[in-house]
């Protein structure tokens, strides 16, 4: 995290800003003191993990939220428009400082092991502020489909073992077919015995084809179960973004002065996250359309006889291995009439040029029109279905609007997943992996004397100019072979304008794999992409190009050192930025590092663990920090272990009380000082 600090708090805190977002909004419909709980737990752990990395605007910000939330937790009180607007805002504040955050163009700030997603389509140009971007947090899968995925594995290993056993019966067969082999020519009183013999060996062959027959039948369900289970799991619920749409129509309709109703059916459909990435900006700005141009105001929808509220739905459809998102309004309809009259002044059609009603729409689709007569900040830039548009055509899909005067529907189209690619398959070593196909410039055998050394690294010449050359082998911690350079053939790959030159064994075949997240407690690897299954089920690396040739530009050799016998420790907090900044600042210094996101985890990793040493956060839901260390102070296992509470509160008494349970210090985040927690650390381990 030296590179970069606030790694994980943003991961952390988009997804606590994206609950909480939710949250008010139902808040705003129905508030109960259990919602209000869960808001005020999530604003106290956005505090506590702002705390810890220096962030006290976002802290003060998340304080002011409980302040504000605090009176719901009486049954019967109400959030008004001022008080939900207000806490709308102190989100929107630490959003914005949140983005701040981010690193400098050009500098990933993703995990280096996992591809980063394209941003969503444009959403700086889109008209009025667009709300947070999905963070496309770590997959937290749902228990039962977890549990699934568990026991599928579990239940498929059972039968493969029961298979195992038909091993000795197999061989017993063997044995007997080649003692009537022998006596093939015998008769006479050997014909009885011959008899018996022939009888056993159908009889067992039998029961053997039987056997196997229905044993590779349930492994083969369970893998396929397994299999359906593990791709669910890859993919986010369209839900997920439910909120920053309803958010921008509430925003549009507040800013216009309109009464607007905002729904979401089929919000269960699964997207890959990637595609769900890029849609959600054209999904922001198909419902902000909605609002802005096709809902009247108040007094307009009465003269038509229209209820006051005007309706926006958002209805998501599977259709095979697409996914339709159709935004439908019972607003006036588009008006072909100005959308001439637009083009028409922008030059986009000549004056009295026929122009049929969906040659009109897909003009608007192009950007650079608006049919609004004032420039706000919803409307009158020109800037809208264009963003649609973009996205379809970065998946790969079609985007189409209709409108009968009695509302607008529009519609995009994109496939649920685009994580299949087609790769070059290569040998390092023996490691068969893959790189995108679409990133390999050209292939060539490596002859002796084309690789010169150089200050910087290797270099060899491509196309008149030098590049860097890198063997593979060194950095993916394999054994060379061919050449001194350790690489047979040569690899040209691309990122962006920059080339490499990757050394490898072989070129193996060209390939369509299904890439796959790295788990998420994998060493980070910006080599690394993701993982794809091979026919029989072995994963392959999956290589990022970028990662590629950066090593190669920085001259990266180098090989993973053997791990040392160190300490082992174990942090437990359920805010995902204390438990990885404690993870980093342990491991930096030399400490083996486990964690847990629930004190009831930590108990149970305590009790099957060798730990020298127990940091435990305070409020956590279910089992707190101080029950924590009371408890393991009372095992007789564990009760030697020193144990540091890391909490937020700062009151005197509740430092008392964690050193009356038996916690060994007492580190307050607000006032976290890692070299004294490192000192500290190293007395108690020794």
């Amino acid at each position: 995290m030296a590179k970069d600090p606030y790694q994980y708090f943003r991961i952390e805190a988009r997804e606590l800003l994206e609950s909480m977002g939710r949250g008010v909004l139902q808040l705003e419909q129905a508030a109960t003191p259990e919602l209000a709980a869960n808001l005020l737990r999530f604003a106290h752990t956005l505090k506590g993990a702002a705390r810890v990395v220096r962030q006290n605007g976002i802290a003060d910000d998340a304080h002011a939220i409980e302040d504000a939330l605090g009176p719901l937790r009486e049954r019967g009180a109400t959030l008004g428009p001022d008080r939900v607007d207000t806490v709308l805002k102190r989100l929107d504040s630490i959003a914005a400082r949140v983005r701040a955050l981010d690193l400098p163009s050009g500098e990933s700030s993703a995990p280096a092991s996992r591809p980063t997603p394209a941003p969503a389509a444009a959403p700086a140009a889109a008209e009025g502020p667009v709300p947070e971007e999905l963070a496309l947090r770590t997959v937290r899968a749902d228990v039962a489909e977890m549990d699934a995925l568990v026991d599928g594995v579990a239940e498929t290993a059972v039968h493969l073992r029961g298979l195992r056993r038909i091993e000795p019966t197999a061989a017993r067969l063997k044995r007997l077919t080649e003692k009537l082999a022998q006596r093939t020519g015998q008769d006479g009183d050997q014909a009885s015995s011959l008899r018996a013999m022939a009888a056993e060996a159908r009889a067992l062959a039998a029961s053997l084809e039987a056997t196997l027959s229905s044993g590779l039948d349930r492994a083969e369900r369970q893998t396929r179960q397994v299999r359906d289970t593990a791709e669910r799991l890859r993919l986010f619920p369209v839900q997920t973004v439910a909120a920053s749409l309803e958010r921008a129509a509430r925003d549009v309709a507040h800013g216009q002065g309109k009464q607007v109703s905002f729904a979401t059916t089929g919000g269960d459909v699964r997207v890959d996250a990637d595609v769900l990435a890029i849609v959600q900006g054209a999904l922001v700005q198909m419902v902000r359309n909605a609002v802005a141009h096709g809902i009247e105001s108040g007094e307009e929808r009465r003269r038509a006889g229209k209820p006051a509220v005007g309706r926006v739905e958002l209805e998501v459809v599977r259709r095979g291995g697409r996914v339709a998102f159709v935004c439908r309004d019972d607003g006036r309809g588009l008006d072909l009439a100005a959308v001439r009259r637009a083009a028409e002044q922008r030059g986009a059609l000549a004056p009295g040029t026929p122009a049929s009603p969906e040659a009109l729409i897909a003009l608007l689709f192009k950007g650079g029109l608006s049919t609004a007569t004032t420039l706000t900040e919803h409307a009158g830039r020109g800037i809208g279905l264009d963003i649609v548009r973009e996205a379809a055509e970065r998946l790969g899909g079609e985007a189409h609007a209709r409108s009968d005067g009695g509302g607008t529907e529009l519609e995009l189209v994109v496939p649920i997943s685009r994580a299949a690619l087609d790769v070059l398959l290569i040998d390092v070593g023996g490691m068969i992996a893959a790189i995108p196909f679409q990133a390999v410039r050209h292939t060539t055998r490596l002859r002796a004397g084309e690789v010169a050394p150089t200050a910087t690294g290797d270099v060899m010449a491509y196309q008149g100019r030098p590049i860097p050359f890198m063997p593979l082998a060194a950095p993916l911690g394999r054994a060379a072979a061919g050449l001194a350079t350790g690489s047979r053939m040569t690899v040209i790959v691309a990122a962006g304008d920059d080339l490499a030159a990757l050394g490898v064994d072989r070129l193996l075949a060209v390939g369509n794999v299904v890439v796959r997240a790295l788990p998420r407690l994998a060493p980070a690897n910006p080599l690394i992409a993701g993982a794809a299954l091979d026919d029989d089920g072995t994963p392959r690396l999956v290589l990022d190009p970028q990662g590629l040739v950066a090593a190669a530009r920085q001259g990266s050799h180098r090989v993973a050192a053997t791990e040392k016998r160190v300490p082992h420790l174990l942090v437990i907090d359920d805010s995902l930025t204390t438990r990885m900044l404690e993870q980093s600042i342990l491991e930096s210094a030399g400490y083996r590092v486990d964690t847990a996101t629930s004190a009831e985890e930590g108990l149970e990793k305590a009790r099957r663990g060798d730990y020298q040493l127990f940091l435990v956060d305070v409020e956590m839901p279910g089992m707190d920090g101080f029950t924590f260390v009371e408890t393991t102070r009372a095992d007789a296992a564990l009760r030697t272990v020193p144990a540091i509470l890391v909490t937020s509160r700062n009151d005197p008494g509740d430092r008392q009380r964690g050193l009356d349970v038996g916690a060994s210090d007492y580190v307050v985040k607000g006032e976290f000082d890692q070299v004294r927690l490192l000192t500290t650390i190293r007395k108690l381990v020794a």
